[in-house]
């Protein structure tokens, strides 16, 4: 008998009430969140990047820039410290990590050691990381350890974070997020309308800008054909073509000396210009350098091209000037940005760039609500058909469960993503599978009690262990999702976690609490009469009779699955591969893909695929992995902007390059075997070992048949697709965890029977619940194919085929090689028959 005391069902029913309160503003505009009571909390849901526009960059800290600058200041040290204690040298170079130097005096050599050594310690920034060695002949080098590299390059990572958001920050964005990434990377998202690509081109760049002089002992193009001095180098002008100039190596100011940096129009010529002052130190040493070389060319170095190379008519006293600046207004705007932000230490490269448009988004948030809806109103009319007013108890607890789902990703300050969307989509038709397992059960214990209540309680009971055992390993399936990559999967993977633990919540709670409401109110002697929940009440199908045949046919199609995965492969996205994936909406008419595609051959990117996407007026543009490191990625991307802007809107931007699309690889691999490994000792730590092992033949078989599916319908593979995989492996062992839970509890009751007769018994005893939820579930999926847009179609697609897919083999593989593994004896043909025949009545074993 259920029994729930008043506080109890009065705290069930604060909990409830209190997600309606906290959920409900996410449903209010910013004005009417902000008219709420102070006491009323005023959390919402973020919307991820995918669902309200914006871009996700990952910037990574070039390492061949950390080594160019601590190989330059090496040399620069060895070369002061020879010099400055008077010690001849000769053939000072520094190449990848090694300066050498050879002295020319023998007896210096010890001398020139001690005088070294200091390089190597800490006080001499080189640090730990350089080793100095002697060699014959006077010979010493300088190593620069990686592990000093290394040490640099997280260091420079470090110092890149604020420099990065002051940049984004004086771009006009406000809505941002700047946060470091392993050891060499930094990812930034910038929330709602935003130009990509300048966006990268302020991010990417370091930005150093410093004041020299031209070495005008020969021309820049007398010292490239010849040697120039070691205290000078040759740098190009930004001019096309470049101009090579000889510029001194000593800077005696910098940015950081700059301050006031405005960008200015010449009313006159209305060209444009950069305004600056400099700070006291600045201007002093400029005032000095300038006074001393009159007549003299001064040379503005930006990024080691020569922005400006003015004559030196008079000492410049002021501190204040202006650098011309061959940009358009914007790059003149962005210039400033960077100059006031300050200079990165390093080059930043775009390793990943993910940008959607606005519209895009808001097209995503409109496809999804539709399809929530739709699955909604399916599921809630399947189970008001199915069990009457027990069902409409299970749609008003799926109503509070939809809500303490938002109330916790709310008060978690949780991204909701268009996948994560799809995953609450999914709980709609997986939370009435717990209501479904407790309504069975209380079916059952109808047969076997006096009294209705008792069932009831009996029912809630006896169905909880299972319930548990069998969203764990959803569960454990979205906690590896969670680890595996993107923003988008995370976003997945927290909707699903937290669905099925407010599911269970609701379900032992608030469900229960209703019914016990039920009972007292109407003292119902049995559950609602329905048709269609009858319809397995009497079934004694001999699904082992045909376990061999069924089991062989399986074995077939998995080996031509595994030729196919082998001989054709998968089709891969460029998340594994590389590449970029472009999706743009014609601004009048209908995108032309023909021209689509002879525009971008024109371009010479290699292979180039483009298809109609999502209507008349869209296309998808897929851009194969350019072969050329992570720039050739990014450089491909402008182009195809460069090329179709006046034509195309940008609906989405995905561009990766090789490190990311090698790391998902493996983290995918990982992530995969992870998720299996940790649901199957699950099982193992929760059955005998005979099921760990027939859970892992039908997983092993419910994957090999769900990547023979991708090879012969031809749907990308990516991200999204091992996502749908790890949730229909987790999906099938929820369904398989059922079937043996019962088949555990048959095992102990009947302790003679043979198994294969025990089998189909167990089968038969939860083929209602197997049945009813593979169609809340594949209801609430349809939904979603059909309306939930074509980002997600084909994740939905595989969802669809895997639900049914787990549904057989939860049946006809893991049932099967329990008998394999002989968990008991086989009667012989002869009596396992007849009993077989005698021994099962109406889906339940006398």
């Amino acid at each position: 008998m259920l029994h729930f005391s008043r506080w109890k069902t009065l705290l069930i029913w604060l909990v409830a009430f209190a997600a309606i309160a906290i959920a409900a503003p996410n449903l209010l505009t910013e004005a009417q969140r902000s008219s709420l009571p102070d006491w009323l909390r005023h959390d919402r849901v973020v919307l991820g990047l995918d669902l309200q526009g914006g871009s996700h960059i990952v910037l990574k800290v070039e390492r061949s820039d950390i080594v160019k600058d601590r190989l330059e200041e090496a040399v620069a040290n060895v070369r002061n410290a020879l010099r400055g204690a008077g010690i001849r040298y000769t053939g000072l170079t520094g190449n990848d990590q090694t300066v050498t130097v050879r002295i020319t005096d023998p007896a210096q050599t010890q001398a020139a050691v001690d005088l070294l050594k200091p390089l190597t310690t800490v006080g001499g920034h080189s640090g730990p990381g350089v080793a100095l060695q002697q060699g014959a002949e006077g010979q010493l080098s300088l190593q620069i350890s990686d592990a000093g590299i290394t040490a640099d390059v997280a260091s420079a990572r470090t110092r890149s974070l604020d420099i990065v958001g002051r940049r984004i920050a004086g771009f006009g964005y406000d809505n941002f997020l700047v946060r470091p990434d392993g050891a060499d990377r930094i990812v930034v998202q910038v929330l709602g309308s935003v130009d990509a690509e300048r966006l990268k081109n302020i991010l990417n760049q370091p930005a150093k800008l410093s004041f020299h002089l031209i070495d005008e002992s020969m021309s820049g193009q007398e010292a490239l054909n010849g040697r120039w001095p070691a205290t000078s180098q040759v740098l190009y002008s930004l001019d096309d073509p470049p101009v090579p100039y000889l510029v001194d190596r000593t800077a005696f100011a910098t940015g950081s000396n700059m301050v006031d940096i405005e960008p200015v129009v010449d009313q006159q010529t209305q060209d444009t210009a950069i305004a600056y002052r400099l700070d006291t130190e600045g201007t002093q040493r400029l005032a000095q350098a300038t006074g001393q070389s009159i007549g003299k060319h001064l040379a503005i170095v930006f990024d080691d091209q020569v922005m400006s190379s003015p004559v030196i008519d008079a000492a410049i006293t002021g501190g204040e000037g202006r650098i011309s600046a061959n940009f358009s207004d914007d790059g003149v705007r962005d210039l400033a940005i960077m100059l006031r932000a300050g200079a990165l230490p390093a080059t930043l490269t775009s390793v990943e760039e993910r940008s959607v448009s606005p519209r895009f988004g808001a097209d995503s948030i409109f496809s999804g609500l539709v399809a929530g809806l739709v699955a909604v109103v399916l599921v809630a009319a399947l189970m008001i058909a199915l069990y009457r007013i027990l069902g409409v108890i299970a749609v008003v607890s799926l109503f509070f469960n939809l809500m303490l789902i938002v109330a916790v990703l709310s008060l978690a300050g949780a991204t909701l993503t268009l996948p994560g969307i799809a995953g609450i989509v999914l709980i709609v038709g997986m939370a009435v599978d717990s209501n479904v397992l407790i309504y069975e059960r209380i079916r059952e214990e109808e047969k076997t009690t006096h009294s209705f209540a008792e069932a009831v309680g009996r029912g809630f009971s006896r169905a909880f262990a299972t319930i548990i055992d069998a969203n764990v390993t959803i569960f454990i399936a979205a906690i590896i999702l969670f680890f595996l990559g993107s923003e988008s999967i995370r976003g997945f993977a927290v909707t699903l976690a937290v669905g099925i633990l407010t599911t269970v919540f609701t379900a032992f709670t608030l469900t229960r609490s209703i019914v016990a409401v039920w009972l007292r109110a109407r003292r119902p002697r049995h559950l609602p009469k329905s048709v269609l929940a009858h319809l397995f009440e009497h079934a004694n199908i001999r699904f082992m009779g045909i376990r061999r045949y069924v089991f062989t046919a399986s074995a077939v199609i998995s080996l031509i699955a595994m030729a196919a995965f082998a001989t054709v492969g998968l089709h891969l996205g460029i998340d594994f591969t590389g590449g970029s994936l472009i999706e743009v909406t014609a601004k009048q008419g209908n995108a032309d893909i023909a021209d689509l595609h002879s525009r971008l051959n024109d371009l010479n990117l290699g292979d180039v695929r483009v298809e109609r996407t999502g209507g008349p007026s869209n296309a998808r543009i897929r851009i194969a992995s350019q072969g050329g490191g992570e720039n050739a990625e990014q450089s491909a991307a402008t182009l195809v902007r460069g090329e179709l802007q006046e034509d195309y809107d940008f609906r989405r931007v995905d561009v990766v390059g090789p490190a990311i699309s090698g790391e998902l690889t493996m983290m995918a691999t990982l992530g995969v075997l992870a998720a299996l490994a940790a649901i199957l000792i699950y099982i193992w730590i929760r059955f005998e070992w005979q099921f760990a092992v027939g859970a892992i033949v039908a997983t092993l078989h419910d994957v090999i048949i769900m990547l023979g599916l991708f090879v012969l319908t031809g749907i990308e593979f990516n991200l999204t697709s091992i996502a749908a995989v790890l949730t229909v492996v987790g999906y099938s062992l929820n369904d398989t965890v059922v079937v043996y839970d019962r088949m555990r509890e048959n095992l102990k009751r009947y302790k003679k029977m043979p198994l294969p007769i025990l089998i189909d018994a167990s089968i038969n005893q939860t083929l209602s619940r197997t049945v009813l939820t593979a169609a809340t579930t594949l209801t609430a999926l349809l939904a979603l194919f059909l309306f939930g847009g074509e980002v997600i179609r084909s994740f939905t697609f595989a969802m669809l085929f895997g639900v049914a897919l787990g549904t057989f083999s939860s049946i006809y593989i893991a049932a099967p090689v329990l008998i394999v593994f002989r968990l008991r004896p086989e009667a012989p043909d002869g009596e396992e028959s007849n009993k077989t025949d005698a021994g099962v009545k109406s889906g339940t074993v006398v």
